[in-house]
């Protein structure tokens, strides 16, 4: 495999000054003398010849390379070890620190940046551990990351997988399908979920609403409740539990709605579940004059660059300024985005706009984020991408 070459190839900077950040682009960094095969494991040197340390490199990426290490030469000496402490890092932090076992058998073990594994992401499901690849590297180096983290859980069955985005703009198309090990059942505190592990949204299921799942629940006893975009009915299911009168919740996806059905109907709760675009639903309720006390508005992923920041932006006021006008006065609204392309201010300043539109007042009860076991780096801001306001609507 190119990745675990002993001699390896050196990729030049083309400037001494050097951010640092995990990711280094074309831009950044002169044509290798000789030809270095795509998702080859580099020594990155500066221009004027210093080692600055080990990355994955792609020339079909404009991500050119992704920082494994900036320590000493020696540290990728044995990338299977080098691996292992890495993955067993991020291993202690959910298991030892976090004590995410005691709560659910569902979250992520590797969260890319964050875990200074860039480009890979790993979730649990029970004793199935999906690989998510975000980068031709990390691809390549499939077999090393079961292996590794075979020592860590074993037994486990491994899904790799590569989303369609990824594969274009890292330049690659991956010939084999993704396993299917059929549906499996997980538990986050005490509920019960069905998913299809590597099928569907992102992983499967979205571990990173974990703690928010939990936080709504504690507004919805007694209450109406309006789930949009529900995927597998996280919101709903906790809603339900937490009291609330009713329950409805939306997704377009018949899928990911089939797996819901099957989560609430194992934890014998009373949801409605709706087969719809979340957008004909809300002008529905708006044009009935119908209002939930509390509504989630959790949309996939709108913005997937900063070409598309202008119309995702418009795109998230038109669905904010809906799901306003489907609070009744006095409730809460949960909205979020997704998309690491847009900033916190940026999505915060859109849902102002949006309650002016919708003629609301609202207040901020609470910035929210992905759960820990997604951790984010402070020099490296898109691994905050989940974002998400608690508001009061009046």
């Amino acid at each position: 495999m190119p990745s675990m070459k002993a001699t390896r190839h050196q990729i030049e900077l083309e400037s001494d000054d050097i951010s640092r950040g995990p990711w280094i682009y074309g831009r950044q960094v002169l044509e290798p003398r000789d030809e270095v095969e795509p998702g080859s494991l580099v020594e990155i040197i500066d221009r004027s010849g210093r080692f600055v340390g080990h990355g994955l490199y792609n020339p079909g990426s404009d991500i050119r390379l992704r920082v494994l290490s900036r320590g000493k030469k020696s540290d990728l000496d044995q990338p299977r070890q080098f691996l292992l402490r890495r993955l067993a890092s991020a291993d202690r932090l959910r298991k030892k620190l976090l004590r995410l076992p005691e709560r659910t058998d569902a979250y992520r073990v590797v969260h890319a940046e964050g875990d200074d594994l860039p480009g890979l992401i790993v979730d649990r499901f029970g004793d199935v551990l999906v690989c998510e690849y975000h980068s031709l590297g990390f691809y390549e180096l499939q077999d090393e990351i079961s292996w590794a983290l075979g020592e860590l859980y074993p037994g486990s069955t491994f899904v790799h997988r590569v989303p369609l985005s990824v594969r274009k703009a890292e330049g690659f198309d991956p010939a084999e399908e993704v396993l299917d090990v059929g549906e499996i059942e997980i538990q986050e505190d005490g509920l019960r979920f069905r998913l299809l592990p590597g099928q569907g949204h992102k992983t499967g299921f979205f571990c990173d609403q974990r703690d928010n799942r939990a936080k709504v629940a504690g507004f919805c006893k007694g209450a109406n409740v309006l789930d949009l975009c529900c995927n597998i009915g996280g919101f709903a299911l906790h809603a339900a539990r937490a009291g609330a009168r009713r329950v409805r919740a939306v997704d377009l996806d018949e899928v990911v709605l089939e797996r819901a059905e099957a989560s609430a109907a194992a934890n014998q709760l009373p949801v409605e579940f709706i087969h719809a675009d979340a957008f004909h639903v809300m002008r529905d309720e708006v044009a009935a004059r119908r209002s939930s006390q509390v509504v989630v508005l959790d949309p996939h992923k709108i913005v997937r660059g900063k070409r598309m920041l202008e119309d995702g932006l418009a795109k998230y006021l038109d669905l904010n300024a809906l799901a306003l006008g489907c609070v009744g006065r006095g409730g809460l609204l949960a909205t979020f985005s997704c998309s690491g392309a847009v900033e916190l201010a940026d999505f915060v300043g859109t849902v102002f706009r949006a309650a002016r539109r919708a003629g609301r007042e609202i207040r901020v009860l609470e910035v929210l984020g992905a759960a820990p076991d997604h951790p984010q780096r402070p020099d490296f801001p898109r691994s905050r991408y989940l974002k998400g306001l608690l508001l009061a609507v009046d």
